[in-house]
């Protein structure tokens, strides 16, 4: 179901919310008082209270949507898989985090944000304090019952 710019799928009972892709055409900027990252294709917002509900997940692309979910699920995949082994390159601020696209405008001030940018270089900002781990698995848990349902 499309809503003016926004591609909204809706789960199943698994689900208690829905995940929506925003689908842009310019890059999605990151930033906070530490860091700024202004070419983002793909976004995954992890707020911390989407360990305990998934439907707070978010993910935001300026890709087309036939393989958005794909996108993602590798992207959790990618960031669980290099964690467990020790090579996962992460950013740590203590600041509130803001994302910015054409449409949307979230200031996180808890959880995660893995991102993948326009060089393809990937990386996860996580607010200090936060159980790395547990939000991967989240994260990984959720993309992977996305891309399976095969919605």
């Amino acid at each position: 179901m499309v809503k003016g710019g926004w591609v909204v799928i809706n789960l199943p009972y698994l689900f208690k919310n829905f995940i929506a892709v925003e689908i842009m055409t310019s890059p999605i900027t990151l930033s906070s008082t530490s860091v700024t990252i202004k070419d983002c294709e793909s976004v995954i917002l992890v707020p911390a209270i989407a360990v305990t509900e998934p439907g707070y997940i978010k993910a935001l692309t300026i890709k087309g949507t036939a393989h958005a979910k794909h996108e993602f699920h590798a992207m959790a995949q990618m960031a669980y898989f290099q964690f467990q082994d020790e090579e996962l390159e992460s950013i740590e601020t203590d600041t509130l985090l803001t994302v910015t696209s054409e449409t949307e405008h979230v200031e996180m001030s808890d959880g995660m944000v893995l991102y993948r940018t326009l060089a393809g270089e990937f990386c996860v900002i996580f607010h200090a304090g936060e159980k790395k781990k547990t939000l991967l698995e989240a994260a990984y848990r959720y993309c992977t019952r996305w891309v399976r349902l095969d919605i």
